[in-house]
C-alpha cells in the first residue's frame, strides 16, 4: 500500500474522532445549559440526570444540595429518594417470578392473599400491575392510618366500595402495589426488600435502600423539600406511608446505581428481552388507555418511549429504538414538577426524531412568566403565536397561573388566566379559572360574572355553580 494511502487512513480516522468529540462536547453543553437554566428557573435545591446511548454513559452530572441545613452538595454517593419510579423495580421483581414460573399474570390474587372480599377475589395479577383492579385506593383513606397492622387495614379496605369495575380502566392506586408486595412475599418467603436486593441488588454495598419515611436521615442522602409560600423557604418532608408502601415508593438510590441497574436490564441480567417486550405491550383496558404492565407509555414524535414518574421529582425512561435511556433525579421545586419534560427535552438534544419544538417553547413559556417581568412574558407569548397561530397554549397557560397563585402572585396570575380567555374564548375551563383568581383576590363582583360565563360554556361545570352558590352567601352575610 501507498504511503498517501497510509497517510489518508489516519487522516480520515482523526477527523473523524476529533468529529465524534466534538458532537459529544456539544450534546454535553446542551443538556448542561438546558438542566442549570431549569433548576435555577423551578429553584430545584439538588438534582442528578444521566444519559445512557447505546450502552455508554454519555452524560452524568451533579446539581445543587443533598440538604440544606446541612449544606451538604449532590454528588456520586448521593441516594435519592425516586418515589413511584420504585414501581419500575417492583415490576421487574413481578417479571422475574414469571419468568420463573412461580406466577402468572392471569393468576388470581385470592391464590395468594388471605380474607379478601368475594368482589376483590378473581382480580388478576395483570389487574393490579396495569391499574385496572378498580380496588379502593389505600391511602386515600383518613381511617385507614399505616400506625394499623396489615391485617386491621385490609379489613377497613374491604369496606369501602370499589372505584369501577375490574379491567374497565386506568386509574394509578397505590393498593395495587401493595398487593404486589404481599404476593411476592407469600410466593418467595422473603420481605419484599430482601427479594428485590438479592434478586437486582445483591452485589450493591451501598447507594440502594428501602425507606418510605421521607424525614428519615441516611447518611449520604437527599432530603425530600416542600417549598412553603408562607415562609418563602423549603421544608423537609416528614411523611411516612410506612414499611408496606416500599413497593410503591419506597426505593432510595444513587445515580451510578440506577446507570448500573438500567445496564444490568439492558443486558438481559434481570430479565429475558422478550419478557421485557411483554412488559411493555399496551394493555388492553375496555376504555382506550396507554399503559403497559406497569410501564407508563410515553409518545415522543410517534416515537414510543417506556418508563415511568414519581413524586414529581424524579423519572426513568427508555426509548428502545434509539438505545437510549435518562434518568432524572431531584429532591423539590418551587413551583411545578419538571421531571417529564426535562426528559423529553433532554432526549431532543441527543436525538433530533426526539426534538420537539412544540414542547420546548412550551417550557419558554413557562420560565418567561416565572422569571420574567409579566409584561415582557406576554410579549414573548405574543411573538410565539404570531411566530405560530395555529398552537394553542391553553393548558399550559392555566397551569402557570395556578402556580402563580400558589405562590402568592396574585395579580400576575389573573394577569394570566385574562390572557388565557382572550386566546381561549370559547374554553369554560379558562373562564373558571378567572373566576377563580378574581374570587381568590376578593373581587366577588366580576368573579360571579365570570363564573355564570363558565357556566354558559361549560353547563355541567358543577364547581361553577358550587361557587356562584358560595359567592351569593358571602355576600349576603355581608350584607346583614
Amino acid at each position: 500500500m501507498k504511503k498517501s494511502v497510509y497517510l489518508f487512513i489516519i487522516l480520515f480516522l482523526v477527523l473523524n474522532f476529533s468529529f465524534g468529540q466534538n458532537n459529544s462536547q456539544k450534546t454535553e453543553q446542551k443538556i448542561d445549559h438546558y438542566l442549570k437554566e431549569i433548576i435555577a428557573a423551578n429553584e430545584i435545591p439538588g438534582a442528578a440526570a444521566a444519559v445512557i446511548k447505546d450502552g455508554k454513559v454519555i452524560y452524568e452530572k451533579y446539581f445543587g444540595k443533598a440538604s440544606l441545613e446541612e449544606n451538604t452538595f449532590v454528588n456520586q454517593n448521593t441516594a435519592f429518594k425516586i418515589f413511584s419510579t420504585t414501581k419500575l423495580i417492583t415490576n421487574v421483581g413481578i417479571f422475574q417470578l414469571i419468568e420463573n414460573g412461580k406466577l402468572s399474570l392471569q393468576d388470581e390474587i385470592s391464590k395468594y392473599l388471605d380474607n379478601l372480599p368475594k368482589e376483590w377475589q378473581a382480580i388478576k395479577v395483570e389487574n393490579l400491575i396495569t391499574h385496572s383492579s378498580g380496588l379502593p385506593d389505600i391511602v386515600r383513606f383518613a381511617d385507614i392510618p399505616i400506625t394499623l397492622s396489615y391485617t386491621e387495614r385490609i379489613k377497613l379496605l374491604a369496606q369501602k366500595t370499589m372505584d369501577f369495575s375490574t379491567g374497565d380502566q386506568y386509574r394509578y392506586n397505590q393498593t395495587n402495589y401493595l398487593f404486589l408486595a404481599k404476593i411476592i412475599e407469600k410466593i418467595t418467603g422473603l420481605t419484599f426488600d430482601q427479594y428485590i436486593i438479592q434478586n437486582q441488588f445483591s452485589d450493591v454495598k451501598w447507594g440502594v435502600y428501602f425507606s418510605s419515611n421521607f424525614g428519615e436521615a441516611v447518611n449520604n442522602s437527599a432530603f425530600r423539600y416542600n417549598f412553603s409560600t408562607q415562609t418563602n423557604t423549603y421544608v423537609k418532608s416528614t411523611t411516612d406511608s410506612g414499611k408496606d408502601s416500599h413497593s410503591a415508593n419506597g426505593m432510595n438510590i444513587s445515580l451510578p446505581e440506577f446507570i448500573r441497574w438500567n445496564q444490568n436490564l439492558d443486558h438481559n441480567l434481570y430479565l429475558k428481552s422478550e419478557t421485557k417486550t411483554a412488559m411493555w405491550k399496551p394493555f388492553q383496558f375496555k376504555k382506550q388507555y396507554d399503559f403497559g404492565y406497569g410501564w407508563g407509555i410515553y409518545p415522543v414524535n410517534d416515537i414510543l418511549s417506556y418508563g415511568f414518574s414519581g413524586g414529581n421529582e424524579t423519572a426513568f425512561r427508555k426509548f428502545p429504538e434509539q438505545n437510549l435511556t435518562i434518568i432524572f433525579l431531584s429532591n423539590g421545586h418551587r413551583y411545578s414538577g419538571v421531571q417529564d419534560q426535562v426528559v423529553n427535552h433532554i432526549a431532543g438534544i441527543v436525538d433530533q426524531k426526539l426534538y420537539n419544538e412544540y414542547a420546548v417553547t412550551d417550557e419558554k413559556i413557562t420560565f418567561a412568566f416565572l422569571k420574567l417581568d409579566l409584561n415582557k412574558a406576554i410579549e414573548n407569548y405574543a411573538l410565539i403565536k404570531k411566530k405560530h397561530p395555529e398552537w394553542n397554549f391553553e393548558e399550559r397557560l392555566n397551569t402557570i397561573g395556578y402556580t402563580l397563585m400558589s405562590n402568592k402572585r396574585i395579580d400576575g396570575a389573573i394577569k394570566v388566566f385574562e390572557l388565557n380567555t382572550k386566546e381561549n374564548p370559547q374554553s369554560g375551563n379558562a373562564y373558571d379559572s378567572l373566576a377563580e383568581g378574581y374570587f381568590n383576590n376578593n373581587q366577588f363582583d366580576i368573579s360571579k360574572i365570570t363564573y355564570k360565563k363558565s357556566l354558559e360554556l361549560l353547563p355541567e361545570n358543577k364547581n361553577a355553580k358550587e361557587m356562584l352558590e358560595k359567592i351569593d352567601k358571602l355576600q349576603a352575610e355581608k350584607k346583614t
